[in-house]
This record gives C-alpha cells, sequence and structure tokens, in this order.
C-alpha cells in the first residue's frame, strides 16, 4: 500500500509539474514522427525496387528482341539465297480454269457475298461428285489411292483437282483458286520452313498482273487524258474518293519530275570510266559489247559498252521502285483495307505495282486491272468483260490472237497493245522471317524473259 501511495503521488506530482503534459506530447509526437518517416522510406524503396525491375525486364526484352531480330535476319537472308537458287526451275503455267470459280471479280465482294459464292459452288461441284461416282465402275475405286492423290498438284485427274479446292469437311479451307492455282497475285504456294529457330515463309507474286502505277509518271501529254482516267478507274473500283485520287496525282507528278517513265528503249552504248569495269554488274556482261574506239586523253584507248534494252527497262524499273517505295508518295489511302477477315485482306495496294512494270497481262489480271489498262482503247468495260468469259476457257496465247477472238474490238486493242501482254516476265519474291516478336523482311523483284532470269533490285523493312 506504501509503495501504491508514492508511485501515486510521484505520478500526481509530475501531472502538476508545469511542463509534464508537454512533454508527455512531445515524445507522442517524436514516436509518430518516426513512423511516418519509416513509412515514407518504405514507400520509396517499393517504388525504387519497382522502378529497377521494370527497367530490368524492358532491358533484357530489349537484349531478347535484338537476339531475336538478328537471328530472323541472318534466316531472312538465308532463305533469300535458297529462294533464288530456286529459280533456276521457277517455270509458272496457268491452270486449266473450267468449272472453276473467277478470280476477276474478288476484289469487289463483301465477305458475306464471298461465303455465299463459295457456299454455291462447293454444293455445285459436289453434285458433279456425285455424279461422276455414279456413273464410274464400282471395280475403279478398288485402290482409292492409285486411283487420286490429293498431295499431288500436279495430279490431272478429276478427283484430286476436286479434293485440291473443296474439302467438304473443312469450310475453311474452301478458296477461289488464282490463274496459277494458289490465291491471286500468288504464282506458286507459300513455302513455310525454318531456319534455326526462326520461321520462314515465301512467295512469290504476279507483278504484270497488277495495276503499273508507272504508267502515270510518263511524259506524253497527249496520253495525260487516258493516264488520269485508267488510274479514276481503277482506285474508284477499290473505294478510293475524288481528292484522295488528286492527292495521289500531285505525289506521282512530284515523281515524274525526278524520274519519268519510259515504254522502251533502244539499245545504247556508254563511255566506261576509270574503275567502271569491275563496279558494273555481271548481269550486264552477257549482252555487252567492247570496243576500243579511238584513243582517249594521252592516247589511252577508249572503251564503251553496249547496253540492251532489256537492261535499260530493268534499270529504270528499280530507279522507279526506290522513289515508288519512298515518302515521295503517300501510299496510306492505298493501303487503307476494303475487306479484312480471316480468309482475305483486300486493298488498293494489293493491285497496285510498284515495281516500274510497264505491261499487264491480260491472263491474270482482274477486272479493276484489265479496265485501267484497256482505257486506252476507249472501250474498258467491253473488252474486260469479253476477255474475263473467254480466258475461263483457255488463255490467249498473244496479242495477234486477242485481236482476233476480240474481232469487232480489235481496233480499240491495236491501241492498247503497248500496255498488254499475254504472259508475265516481272515478279517479286517476299521473303518473311519470325523469331519470336522479332519479324523481318525483303522483298526482291526479278525479271524471267527467254528462260533468263535477273534480278532488278531488294527492298528490305
Amino acid at each position: 500500500m506504501k509503495k501504491m501511495k508514492m508511485a501515486k503521488a510521484r505520478n500526481q506530482n509530475e501531472c502538476d509539474h508545469p511542463g509534464g503534459s508537454r512533454y508527455y506530447r512531445a515524445g507522442r509526437n517524436a514516436s509518430g514522427i518516426v513512423l511516418l518517416v519509416i513509412l515514407v522510406l518504405l514507400v520509396v524503396l517499393a517504388i525504387t525496387g519497382y522502378t529497377l525491375t521494370t527497367r530490368i525486364a524492358a532491358q533484357r526484352h530489349r537484349n531478347q528482341y535484338i537476339i531475336d531480330y538478328q537471328a530472323a535476319s541472318c534466316s531472312c537472308n538465308s532463305a533469300i539465297r535458297y529462294a533464288l537458287a530456286m529459280l533456276k526451275d521457277f517455270n509458272p503455267k496457268l491452270i486449266d480454269r473450267n468449272d472453276q470459280l473467277d478470280f476477276s471479280d474478288i476484289f469487289m465482294l463483301t465477305e458475306q457475298e464471298y461465303e455465299d459464292l463459295l457456299d454455291e459452288w462447293a454444293a455445285e461441284q459436289a453434285e458433279e461428285f456425285e455424279e461422276a461416282v455414279a456413273e464410274t465402275n464400282p471395280e475403279d475405286f478398288a485402290d482409292f489411292n492409285e486411283f487420286s492423290d490429293i498431295n499431288d498438284v500436279n495430279d490431272p485427274n478429276f478427283l484430286s483437282a476436286f479434293a485440291l479446292d473443296i474439302d467438304f469437311n473443312d469450310p475453311n479451307t474452301r478458296r477461289v483458286p488464282g490463274p496459277y492455282g494458289p490465291t491471286w497475285p500468288l504464282v506458286t504456294e507459300a513455302i513455310e520452313f525454318e531456319i534455326g529457330l526462326a520461321k520462314v515463309k515465301i512467295e512469290i507474286e504476279d507483278e504484270n498482273a497488277k495495276y503499273p502505277l508507272s504508267w502515270m509518271l510518263m511524259e506524253d501529254e497527249e496520253l495525260r487524258s487516258q493516264l488520269n482516267a485508267g488510274l479514276e478507274i481503277f482506285c474508284e473500283w477499290m473505294d478510293v474518293n475524288a481528292p484522295e485520287i488528286d492527292d495521289l496525282k500531285d505525289d506521282l507528278t512530284q515523281i515524274k519530275g525526278i524520274k519519268p517513265f519510259k515504254l522502251t528503249f533502244k539499245p545504247k552504248k556508254i563511255r566506261l570510266k576509270k574503275g567502271m569495269i569491275k563496279s558494273t554488274p555481271k548481269t550486264l556482261t552477257r549482252t555487252e559489247s567492247r570496243s576500243r574506239r579511238g584513243r582517249g586523253r594521252r592516247g589511252r584507248p577508249v572503251l564503251t559498252r553496249t547496253l540492251s534494252a532489256s537492261d535499260q527497262l530493268n534499270k529504270q524499273s528499280a530507279d522507279i521502285a526506290k522513289l515508288l517505295h519512298s515518302s515521295l508518295i503517300n501510299t496510306d489511302v492505298l493501303a487503307r483495307p476494303t475487306v479484312v477477315s480471316e480468309k482475305r485482306n483486300e486493298s488498293a495496294l494489293k493491285y497496285v505495282g510498284m515495281w516500274g512494270t510497264s505491261k499487264v497481262n491480260i491472263n491474270t489480271a482482274p477486272r479493276n486491272v484489265l479496265e485501267a489498262a484497256f482505257v486506252f482503247g476507249n472501250r474498258e468495260v467491253e473488252i474486260a468483260d469479253e476477255i474475263i468469259a473467254r480466258r475461263r476457257e483457255k488463255p490467249f496465247r498473244d496479242i495477234n490472237e486477242l485481236k482476233k477472238e476480240l474481232l469487232r474490238h480489235s481496233v480499240s486493242i491495236d491501241k492498247c497493245k503497248d500496255y498488254i501482254r499475254t504472259s508475265s516476265r516481272f515478279f517479286t519474291i517476299r521473303v518473311t522471317a519470325t523469331k519470336g516478336v522479332a519479324r523481318t523482311s525483303a522483298v526482291i523483284a526479278i525479271t524471267k524473259s527467254k528462260g533468263r532470269i535477273q534480278k532488278v533490285g531488294v527492298i528490305s523493312g
């Protein structure tokens, strides 16, 4: 009891002391400040730790992307060499288009119209298939694998050709075959394989099946009205409006001032300066002739080299391609999608030739390109209609056959003969390599004429 009284008295004295409560509050405030400082330090440490973790993760991602990009780039370069080596056996051939859907007007179909077209065609083909089976002797089916190999794209018999294009059990595999078999403008089926850890895809496209944008770079003012009309017809088919067409014309006029486009060339001789012999591309040496003509300064011989018309045309194509793939032209309007789905990706840019091509292949070009090509004869709609109808039976061999088959349009066709052909000589090889999220690609333009393949140019991206 005595101790309790003494403690109570001491506490009472502390409370009665003038600064006692102040001392108590100060101690409590000091504890709160310490707690607050600790909390702030914890927050700072947490933020710092998060920032460091994020930066480390970002740096790792960048490092991994660099590694993946280098792997993809190396695989792309290897695939380019493989594709160029493969070209020695490259011989594209048109398929038989009897009983096939026509590719000419697919670009203008909505997705629902496209699906309805495939369903209707599949039903017709299924009916024909059942009739063919009913009329066939059952003994012929003793060994179905021998009767038809659906994995052999060269198998000419009915069943394999039919199975190649239609699979009743999988509607997603149905497609409209292009002039060479794969979807337009592919010349062959896309090749996909792996090089190292990167996935590679090689696609070959027919550039002569596209509308040559280089036509708008010609200087002949007498053709200006037809050139403008051809561009307008093509763009209207692809839902490009008038102001956008005018902007495109302005861009092309600017490019024409830098590098005008010519349809034809004549062989010419050039004087070789010091170092030009070694630096001249080897592909030119097959069509060159050197001669010593006179003497230059100090009695040195003058070397000349003859450039063929095809070599000059290829050089022009390379120069035009650089300009058309540059920032001088706004391709956003042309690249704007008109139809996007799992099966199709339509845009004006898909149908535009950006590589300085000069002629359109009437056997492989769709309607929008055909009409733009035959605008020089002023009967583009009628001529395009008849070409599309007749080439389904068999392709045209040459322009003379075209004039004979379309006799009433022969005068108009004559006016267009400098802009059309019946076979393709200009192709592009697109190589795409992916590794992780890294992706690299390259497009190689080539010409094939009389068995000779010549590389025009390469654009990497």
